[in-house]
């Protein structure tokens, strides 16, 4: 059963403090198992890649052949059906639309003492996008990795995902067709995100690597960090929906369920201010789920990691969120903005009875890779940014210089860095 908090009991702040503590990802020590695959695709590259992709997938890609052809992905689009392939387009469009607006502008002027200042943003040269490929496929986070880095300018944009059977879901390879992403590669887990770090003689090398993964490829993003950028280390995905007892039980029902369904270690989270709606919220799940295709996976998360928090007001709700740092916010309330605005820390925000965060994860535009496991304290979603890098620019002419110099000399010889001290004073003809 789901946890039942009450900001009554006498005992709520010490059951909060279990259910913030409690920990959903699976804990797996692999990180011997992956610094070996990791070494040996470094070292021994193809090679290792057809050998562990045989140990792991039971995939020959000596016959399948390590990249998807252009054929694969033209066929896969045209066996979609046109109901599946506007659903692509459209949640394309508006992705790209959104991150569109997201574009920064270089900066540049010219300072008080005369130094001329600047920033300048520019793409990363290749990325490597990895697509899960676990319980379910997902169509629609080739669209959000994929789309950004395509509006950011990235030149190369690369498709790492795990196949069945050598098969690769067709949805897939049309959103990475939508997307306009050609460079596909049926190879996952450590293995993949090796080959996108060091190359082999099929992959060559990225810049960075974005995607979501198991233990496995979360534990592969870690190491070869330094070598490659990384995104973040997505976990368990999770949500915290704020519902009076003005909404229709069901609608509330089908939301956490929405994120329940996703993976038994997923967390969906209930606050509310009315014990009676709670418990028609708790009765709707009961039902909805006996006709849900993955029930056993939602009710085991349900069980497991739900939890229900009933307050004595929902003002008391931001205090609450802002210690849960949810990846999605749903505020199902009479005045959703002025509860929002009172949020620090979440991933996205959805407002209204009429928003369910169901809408975030496909069409509404905003990207759906979010920070999970608290890191919204600190971090943000998946956007144009991500493929872009900053580069400052400074422009002294003489005058400008002599303007700073001095202070510039003493702070160098303050650290005893003689020779930066000497590089400034020497343009000046300054005493040493």
């Amino acid at each position: 059963m789901p946890l039942k908090l009450y900001a009554t009991d006498k005992h709520y702040a010490e059951k909060l403090d279990q259910l913030l503590k409690k920990e959903r990802a699976e804990s797996k020590d692999v990180a011997d198992v992956v610094s070996k695959i990791i070494e040996d695709v470094r070292h021994n590259g193809d090679a290792a890649l057809i050998a562990l992709t045989k140990k792991f997938d039971s995939i020959d890609l000596t016959e399948k052949g390590f990249r998807v052809s252009l054929e694969e992905i033209r066929d896969a689009r045209g066996s979609v059906s046109k109901e599946q392939l506007t659903a692509l387009t459209v949640a394309a469009n508006r992705i790209e639309s959104f991150h569109a607006n997201q574009k920064p502008n270089d900066l540049s002027y010219t300072d008080e003492q005369g130094v001329g200042l600047g920033l300048r943003w520019s793409a990363l040269d290749a990325v490597g996008l990895y697509v899960p490929g676990g319980t379910a496929s997902y169509p629609s986070s080739v669209l959000m990795n994929a789309i950004p880095s395509k509006v950011a300018g990235v030149k190369r944009r690369v498709i790492t995902v795990p196949s069945l059977n050598g098969e690769i879901n067709p949805m897939v390879l049309a959103a990475a067709d939508v997307a306009g992403v050609t460079e596909v590669y049926r190879i996952g887990g450590a293995q993949a995100i090796a080959a996108l770090a060091y190359g082999t003689s099929s992959i060559a090398p990225v810049d960075k690597i974005v995607g979501p993964g198991n233990a496995y490829v979360a534990t592969a993003k870690k190491m070869v960090y330094g070598k490659v950028g990384i995104d973040s280390i997505a976990g368990p995905s999770e949500v915290v929906i704020v519902a009076d007892q003005k909404n229709n039980p069901e609608w509330i029902a089908y939301d956490l369920l929405a994120q329940a369904e996703h993976d038994t270690a997923a967390q969906s989270i209930l606050i509310t201010d009315n014990n009676s709606f709670a418990d028609l919220v708790v009765s709707a799940i009961d039902n909805l789920l006996r006709d849900l295709p993955r029930s056993e996976i939602a009710e085991k998360s349900w069980n497991d990691h739900g939890a229900i928090i009933v307050l004595n007001s929902l003002d008391e709700a931001p205090i609450l969120i802002d210690m849960l740092a949810p990846e999605h916010l749903q505020l199902a309330t009479e005045n959703p903005e002025i509860l929002s605005k009172k949020v620090s820390h979440a991933g996205a925000i959805f407002l209204g009875r009429y928003t369910p965060e169901a809408i975030g994860d496909y069409v509404a535009g905003p990207n759906h890779v979010l920070p999970t496991n608290k890191t919204a304290r600190f971090s943000s979603g998946l956007s144009v940014f991500d493929f872009l890098k900053r580069t400052t620019i400074v422009d002294c002419n003489r005058d400008s210089l002599r303007e700073i110099a001095s202070s510039a000399i003493s702070l160098a010889k303050a650290e005893g860095l003689d020779a930066h001290a000497r590089s400034i004073a020497i343009r000046m003809k300054l005493d040493q």
